[in-house]
C-alpha cells in the first residue's frame, strides 16, 4: 500500500523506513526546492508545538530549531545574525514578555488621519 507523504524528512528517515520493512521513495532537492520545503517544514514543525501538551513541547521546540538552523545555512545566515536582528526588533518594537494580547484597534474615522494599512496592522505583532 502506498502512502503519500510529500515532505521534507530528517536525514536518517528512510534508514528507518527500510529497517521497518517498507521502502521509501525519495529524491533529493534543489536549493530552491529545499528552501521551500524547510520554509513548509517550519509551519509543519510550528502547528505541532501549537497543538503539543506540555511534555511533548521541548521535543517539537527541538524539531524547530532544526528546521531554522538547515534553514539558515540556505540564507547564508548565522545564528548570531539572527540574535542580533531579533535583538534590533526588540529595541524598537519590545519583545514578548509583557504578555500583551491586542484584542482590537479603534480607528478613526477623520479623514485627515490616515487609514491603517491592513497588512501593516496584520505584522505589527511581528
Amino acid at each position: 500500500m502506498r502512502v503519500t507523504h510529500n515532505k521534507l524528512v530528517r536525514d536518517r528517515i528512510p534508514e528507518i523506513i527500510k529497517a521497518n520493512g517498507h521502502h521509501a521513495v525519495t529524491r533529493v532537492l534543489d536549493g530552491e526546492e529545499y528552501q521551500a520545503a524547510l520554509l513548509a517544514k517550519l509551519v509543519e514543525e510550528a502547528r505541532e508545538a501549537q497543538n503539543a501538551v506540555d511534555d511533548e513541547l521541548p521535543g517539537e521546540l527541538a524539531d524547530i530549531w532544526e528546521v531554522l538552523l538547515a534553514l539558515l545555512s540556505t540564507l547564508d545566515l548565522t545564528w548570531q545574525q539572527v540574535q542580533a536582528l531579533a535583538s534590533a526588533k526588540r529595541a524598537e518594537r519590545g519583545g514578548f514578555q509583557s504578555r500583551f494580547f491586542l484584542e482590537y484597534t479603534e480607528q478613526s474615522d477623520d479623514p485627515g488621519q490616515p487609514r491603517a494599512n491592513l497588512a501593516v496592522s496584520r505584522r505589527a505583532g511581528n
